[in-house]
C-alpha cells in the first residue's frame, strides 16, 4: 500500500475520500498463515522488510516475496538464502544473488541518495562473508560503501596504508573474527561511529565468536557499537541509519 500516493490522489480529485478511507482500512499486515507480512514497515522504518531466509523454504520465500511485490514493494532484500533456494527462485522473480554473503535482491538496488561514505573493514579474508552481507545491505539501502579487505593486527601496516580512506568515513564498520582486536585499532583512529562485527572465524578458544565479542565489548576505544556474532546485516543496516541522519 502507497499511502503517499493515495493521499496525493485524494488532494488531485483522483481519488474519493471513501476510497481512500477504504484502501486505509485495510490491515497493516497480510497473513498468508506461515507468515504475517508488514505492509506498514516501509513507512515506520524507512525500508521495507527484509526476508531471513535461513530456516523457511524456497516455496515460502517465493510466496512472500509475490505477496509483498503485490502490496507495492519495488525491491525486496533476502539474508541468508542459499544456493538451492536461489536456484529455485530465479525461475520466478528477477533475483540478484551475491554467494559470498549469501544475499538476495529482488529488483534494483536503491540508487545512491546518503552523502557519507561507510567504510567496511575485515581483519581477514575469512571475515568477508559477513562483511559482504553488511555491505550488499548498505548498498541495497542507498549508501556508498568503500571495502578493506585484510588489514588486521597481524600484520597493521596494511590498515594504516587507508588511514585517509578510513578518516573520511561517516560510518565505519569492523568485521573480525579471533581475538577481536582490529575495532579497538580503528576506534582510537577515527572520529566516526564504528559498528563491530564478531564473526566466529577462528580456533577453539575463540568459542564460535564469543572471544571477539566480549573483546569488542569491552573495548577502550569509544564510539564503539557492537552487534551480533555474524550479523552483517545488522551491521549494514545500523550503519544506513546513522549515514542518513541530517540528509
Amino acid at each position: 500500500m502507497d499511502i503517499k500516493k493515495i493521499l496525493e490522489g485524494v488532494k488531485n480529485g483522483n481519488v474519493s475520500v471513501e476510497e481512500a478511507f477504504q484502501e486505509l482500512k485495510k490491515e497493516p499486515f497480510t497473513d498468508i498463515d506461515f507468515a504475517k507480512i508488514d505492509n506498514h514497515r516501509l513507512i515506520r522504518k524507512g525500508a521495507g522488510e527484509v526476508i531471513y531466509g535461513e530456516g523457511k523454504t524456497p516455496k515460502q520465500i517465493l510466496e512472500i516475496c509475490k505477496r509483498m511485490l503485490e502490496n507495492g514493494e519495488e525491491r525486496i532484500l533476502i539474508t541468508r538464502l542459499s544456493k538451492e533456494s536461489n536456484e529455485f527462485l530465479k525461475n520466478e522473480l528477477p533475483v540478484k544473488y551475491f554467494e559470498a554473503g549469501r544475499v538476495g535482491v529482488v529488483g534494483d538496488f536503491k540508487e545512491v541518495d546518503r552523502k557519507g561514505k561507510i567504510i567496511v573493514i575485515t581483519a581477514g579474508t575469512s571475515d568477508i562473508p559477513v562483511a559482504e552481507e553488511a555491505i550488499v545491505t548498505a548498498q541495497f539501502l542507498g549508501n556508498e560503501v568503500v571495502k578493506l579487505y585484510d588489514v588486521g593486527v597481524a600484520g597493521i601496516h596494511r590498515l594504516f596504508s587507508h588511514i585517509d580512506e578510513i578518516l573520511s568515513a561517516r560510518v565505519i564498520i569492523v568485521v573480525a573474527g579471533m581475538e577481536g582486536a582490529l575495532p579497538s585499532v580503528v576506534g582510537g583512529l577515527a572520529d566516526a561511529p564504528l559498528i563491530a562485527v564478531p564473526t566466529s572465524v577462528g580456533y577453539g578458544t575463540s568459542f564460535g565468536g564469543m572471544t571477539a565479542l566480549m573483546a569488542m565489548l569491552n573495548s577502550c576505544a569509544s564510539g564503539i557499537s557492537v552487534v551480533n556474532i555474524d550479523n552483517g546485516f545488522g551491521a549494514g543496516f545500523l550503519a544506513s541509519m546513522i549515514n542518513k541522519i541530517g540528509d
